[in-house]
């Protein structure tokens, strides 16, 4: 410890140079309007790199996991092309294209997965596809197995998507067996459970129930999987059901995603904004 102080004492010229031309550039960086975006495009560069590297060698471990999930989309595909006048399923009910309507209505982007968190109360993804994709801010995203968030915001080659594990974030669900309508929110602490709510005493909701998206908003497909229910309770008194989903997509093995463009989501908007606008 000694020497260590001694060596920083003997050169203290320097380090105070150092430490003046990372202050200066610093400086440069937060007041220069230019200089900043430069710094902070190369940086998200460097960590987006990084963040593909690190992913890469997870996905290496998780191969044989990604090969049964493709062979099941797979066999159900041939399934389905075997079966003409059938809409055409994902495994696990995951998203359903009823007609030649909704395949005009939306179109579907493949993307890989390059980072992604499962233990904050607010969780993100990044994805190696960006605004040269044809991504956009508000588009949904999904697995084979389920809901995965919505995209937050876009660079040239990469994405951020907020994930459904994220607490301010909430998606109109539907309880399958039932019809019933509700909502999904994530509660900060398992990652592998999600919260159903507003499903009233009426209801007779068991577990084993599928959750899926409702169709209500314009991000996501009606009959997209969210999960199944495990399990069921109602407080006395109480107006609506706790009900524990259990995810049908394990965030911890993320490996790739699709990306949900609703083509007519802008057409969709503005015609609520003037019943909106009526209304007021």
């Amino acid at each position: 410890m000694e020497r260590l102080l001694l060596f920083v004492y003997q050169n203290r010229a320097f380090f105070s140079f150092l430490a003046l031309e990372i202050f200066c550039a610093w400086l440069i960086v937060q007041n220069n309007q230019y200089q900043g975006t430069k710094f902070f495009n190369s940086s998200n560069g460097l960590v987006a790199t990084m963040n593909n590297f690190s992913q890469g060698v997870r996905d290496y471990f998780q191969l044989s996991e990604v090969n049964r999930m493709l062979a099941e989309e797979n066999a159900a595909l041939k399934k389905q092309l075997g079966r003409p006048g059938h809409p055409l399923v994902y495994p696990l009910d995951s998203l359903t294209i009823r007609d030649s309507v909704m395949v005009k209505q939306y179109d579907f982007i493949s993307a890989k997965v390059v980072n992604n968190h499962v233990d904050f109360f607010k969780n993100y993804i990044t994805i190696d596809k960006g605004r040269d994709a044809g991504l956009e801010a508000g588009m949904g995203v999904i697995s084979p197995l389920g809901v995965v968030g919505k995209v937050k915001t876009v660079s040239s080659h990469y994405s951020v998507v907020t994930s459904i594990l994220h607490i301010d974030w909430m998606v109109s669900a539907l309880l399958k067996r039932t019809g019933d309508f509700g909502t999904v929110q994530w509660q900060g602490s398992d990652p592998d459970h999600i919260i159903l709510k507003y499903i009233p005493p009426h209801v007779k909701p068991i577990v084993g129930d599928s959750v899926v998206t409702s169709g209500f908003n314009a991000i996501f497909p009606e009959g997209v999987m969210i999960g199944v229910v495990d399990d069921v309770k109602l407080r006395n008194g109480a107006l609506f059901y706790d009900l524990q989903v259990k995810l049908s997509q394990d965030f911890r093995k993320l490996s790739f995603v699709t990306l949900v463009k609703n083509n007519l989501q802008q057409e969709q908007d503005s015609v609520e904004q003037v019943i909106l606008k009526l209304e007021r």
